[in-house]
């Protein structure tokens, strides 16, 4: 266990890092799966900004790695082309 104060302490925040770390990515992972599964143009075009914001916000805080964002966001926008 922790001989300090400030071990302790690190102890409490990297938990509750982990935990927000952990709830935002699986936010991004179930927009992802809802954004793949849909087969409407129009309403996948509308929910691809929002998503593209999210993986930027992301990316920024370091929960996932910026190229891994942009692998995503070109891969997402290169599916809602390909619909019909």
């Amino acid at each position: 266990m922790a001989n300090h104060k400030s071990a302790e302490k690190r102890i409490r925040n990297s938990e509750n890092k982990r935990e927000r770390n952990r709830y935002q990515a699986k936010t991004m992972r179930n927009a992802l799966k809802d954004l793949r599964a849909t087969k409407n143009k129009e309403e996948a075009a509308k929910k691809l900004p929002e998503i593209a914001s999210m993986l930027d916000k992301l990316a920024k805080k370091n929960v996932i790695h910026k190229n891994k964002a942009a692998n995503l966001k070109s891969s997402l926008s290169k599916h809602v082309k390909s619909l019909s």
